[in-house]
Formats: C-alpha cells, sequence, structure tokens
C-alpha cells in the first residue's frame, strides 16, 4: 500500500486549504516513461470517482485507478527540501527500475 509521510501529509493539507478544496481528494497518475522508470508529476485535487482505490492516509484521502495499483505497491510519498529553499514531492518506490533505497543512519 502507498504510504504517505507526515511531511507530505502537511503539505497536501496546507494545499488544500489554501486552495479552499473541499470534497475531493489527492489524485495520482503515475505513468511508466519509455525507460521503464515511473513518472509522478500527475497530480491534483479530484472528485473521487466509484472505481477508485481510494485509501486515507494521515488525514487525506489518497485516489487512484486499478491501473495504478502495481506502480505504487510499497511506494512513500514525501515532501523534502531539495536544495535550499527548494522543496518538492519524491516518491520513494521499489516498483521504479531507477530506485535506490536510502542509506540508514547508523
Amino acid at each position: 500500500m502507498l504510504e504517505i509521510t507526515d511531511e507530505a501529509a502537511a503539505r497536501i493539507l496546507q494545499a488544500a486549504k489554501d486552495g479552499e478544496i473541499k470534497g475531493m481528494a489527492l489524485r495520482l497518475a503515475p505513468y511508466v516513461k519509455e525507460d521503464g522508470s515511473i513518472e509522478y508529476n500527475k497530480m491534483g485535487f479530484d472528485p473521487i470517482k466509484d472505481d477508485d482505490i481510494k485509501i486515507h492516509c494521515e488525514g487525506i484521502d489518497v485516489v487512484y485507478e486499478k491501473n495504478y495499483q502495481d506502480l505504487l505497491q510499497d511506494a512513500v510519498m514525501d515532501f523534502v527540501e531539495i536544495k535550499a529553499d527548494e522543496f518538492s514531492f519524491i516518491f520513494l518506490n521499489p516498483n521504479d527500475p531507477n530506485y535506490v533505497p536510502p542509506k540508514k543512519d547508523k
């Protein structure tokens, strides 16, 4: 199942509040690029459809179509500082051929 970190959830909730989004979920629509890697830049708030997979995680509803289930299985969505004052959502996904597990602190 997809996991969302506290940091990512906080940013999503803030975006929903800022955009006055009510009754919608965060929709993810990943796709596989030609090199086999997974792209995640298609996400936004959207109504929940009857045939969506819906998870409630960290206070938010996340939905995606059933055909994305295998791509998102065991993935972690996070919100991190990439460079000084530059933040972005990232996905740590063992289903992506370019995935490198994070190094554990000693």
